[in-house]
């Protein structure tokens, strides 16, 4: 590895599994120190020990996310005694996606989804920039969806919340840029989790025909793109949603057998 973020510290929520879990493993493959979160904590501590297994360093701090300001500041907290320093870089991943119609989705529902998917991002962001601040400067990656842009007939509530995130990572890269904090977005497409069996049927598949990719993406893709953008490498780029879906938004989707071509006329 190339040890892009050498000497950093980086804390990635949701990173007990899939997408979290690649983003935590390669920042950790590039030097970082990770702190890594979630509910599960014995999902959690497989991720650790991979990691140490590997060379990288990382520790274990379990959370429940639930949009309340208490829980994000806690998890602000323990993270920076975890690592003795203030954190340099922050990765919004922790997302909840109720496949629930408009007219299935009931109170409490609604409220645990804006709560997880936005209230929590909103309220840890707000906890670790002021020491990002004392120390320099820092980087804050969020984690969007082609869902926020293309609408679909299920799961109304969940675009919502990630177009929410979108549109605060636009308005924190204009609030937090000129206080030395980069704030960007990834937008993954369909990712099927690498866990399930290859044989396995995975919802949302289906979405990926007809695109350049022609099929659903791996965590790592994600990871990557989380990587770049928390390097220096990404230094003069701000408020960017990092589409990488396959194409899925970007280019017209024409559903047709494999091989077969299409011609505009």
């Amino acid at each position: 590895m190339t040890q892009r973020l050498a000497g950093k510290t980086a804390l990635i929520t949701g990173s007990t599994s899939n997408i979290g879990r690649s983003v935590a493993r390669l920042f950790a493959a590039e030097g970082a120190h990770v702190i890594v979160s979630g509910r599960d904590a014995t999902r959690g501590d497989a991720v650790v020990a991979a990691i140490r297994a590997d060379g990288g360093r990382a520790d274990l701090v379990p959370a429940d996310l639930d949009g309340g300001s208490a829980a994000s500041r806690a998890l602000a907290a323990a993270a920076r005694a975890a690592l003795g320093r203030p954190l340099d870089i922050l990765v919004n991943n922790a997302g909840v996606f109720p496949p629930a119609t408009t007219l299935e989705t009931d109170d409490a529902t609604f409220d645990r989804v804006y709560g997880v998917n936005v209230k929590a991002p909103f309220f840890l962001t707000q906890a670790v920039v002021p020491e990002m601040i004392d120390n320099g400067g820092g980087v804050i990656v969020n984690l969007g969806s082609w869902v926020a842009r293309l609408g679909l007939p299920v799961g109304g509530l969940y675009s919502s919340t990630k177009g929410a995130v979108e549109t605060l990572t636009r308005a924190w890269a204009a609030e937090f840029g000129p206080l030395g904090i980069r704030v960007n977005a990834v937008s993954p497409g369909v990712i099927r989790p690498p866990d399930l069996a290859p044989d396995a049927a995975y919802p949302g598949e289906d979405l990926m025909t007809g695109t350049p990719a022609g099929r659903s993406g791996h965590p790592d893709a994600i990871a990557a793109a989380a990587l770049y953008l928390a390097g220096d490498e990404a230094g003069f780029v701000h408020g960017t949603v990092l589409d990488v879906d396959g194409g899925r938004t970007g280019v017209a989707v024409l559903a047709a057998p494999p091989g077969a071509r299409h011609h505009a006329g």
